[in-house]
């Protein structure tokens, strides 16, 4: 089993425009309401891969229940903690002329001090049938900026193979608690480590703690670094489409890999692969699968000397 942990779950909205003009109204063709947070994405995909996958997080409100509606019928075990606030929605807006997409997320709710301790011991159960596990997403208010350092030790403890995937302070205290692997984009990297070159941003996050670092470099794929090596991965061209939820169905590459026993450049392949994908489906969470079987014989991996 895998575990994913979103604090911050969402209901995610995808709303589908012609156009996207600043300052005017606009008419929208389509809407889809799906499960999320970057954690909820992650289960959707190791489910799709054929993965036992579980959900913990908080949920709470008609937003919360409209989310665990939406999740009961999918192959993802739902182990989310009631909380009293609202879950947050998310709404993204597809320009359909650019293929661009324009994101808007709710902060979320508040959860007590009570609330943060029904979801550590929820988390200490689960822990105990994990084979890996993933922290993802932002932190709803009430919940202190260390907390993913807390669950990152809390999984070592178990012997828990345990990914990171935030930002800012969290992922900060995060890596110090170190994780086996830190996901970050490029913007992340450069916010913890102060380096734009993201070869030097990523041996800085390695070196204040974290096993290994695989960076997402965008349409420019993925660089990892790790105790066994250095590489770059990358699709065979860019792709046009909705780029949300592509890092959390990498994250999902990486973990079912690594539960697999796949080794690196085999984990970063399927991690691209599945990347692409996602940017092109419709909503986050899903990928296309037929893309994605082309991609898996497409993605180039080379050993970065210059970075081991």
């Amino acid at each position: 089993m895998i575990l994913t942990v979103t604090l911050n779950t969402a209901l995610d909205v995808t709303y589908t425009v012609g156009s996207l003009v600043p300052h005017a109204s606009h008419r929208v063709r389509e809407v889809a309401e799906r499960p999320g947070g970057k954690g909820v994405n992650v289960a959707r995909v190791l489910a799709a891969l054929g993965h036992e996958a579980v959900v913990t997080g908080f949920a709470g409100g008609p937003a919360g229940e409209a989310l665990r509606g939406l999740l009961a019928p999918l192959p993802v075990r739902d182990a989310l903690v009631p909380v009293a606030g609202a879950t947050r929605r998310t709404v993204a807006v597809v320009d359909s002329a650019s293929g661009d997409t324009t994101q808007f997320n709710e902060p979320g709710p508040h959860v007590s001090p009570a609330e943060w301790a029904a979801l550590l011991s929820a988390y200490e159960e689960l822990l105990a049938g994990a084979d890996a596990v993933a922290l993802c997403g932002s932190l709803p208010p009430g919940v202190h900026v260390g907390a993913y350092a807390d669950l990152v030790r809390r999984a070592r403890t178990a012997g828990v193979p345990v990914l990171l995937d935030t930002s800012g302070e969290p992922l900060r205290r995060g890596v110090a608690a170190r994780p086996d692997l830190v996901k970050p984009n490029a913007e992340e990297l450069a916010a913890l480590t102060g380096a734009r070159e993201p070869l030097r941003a990523t041996r800085d996050a390695r070196r204040r703690g974290a096993r290994a670092v695989v960076a997402s470099l965008g349409p420019d794929g993925l660089l990892a670094l790790t105790p066994d090596g250095a590489w770059r991965a990358a699709p065979p061209r860019p792709v046009r489409g909705n780029p949300t939820g592509a890092g959390d169905s990498a994250v999902a590459g990486l973990l079912s890999g690594l539960v697999e026993g796949l080794d690196w450049p085999g984990r970063l392949v399927r991690a691209v692969a599945l990347s692409a994908a996602t940017v092109l489906a419709p909503v986050a969470g899903e990928f296309d699968h037929g893309a994605y079987a082309e991609l898996l014989a497409a993605v180039t991996v080379s050993e970065d000397t210059a970075a081991a």
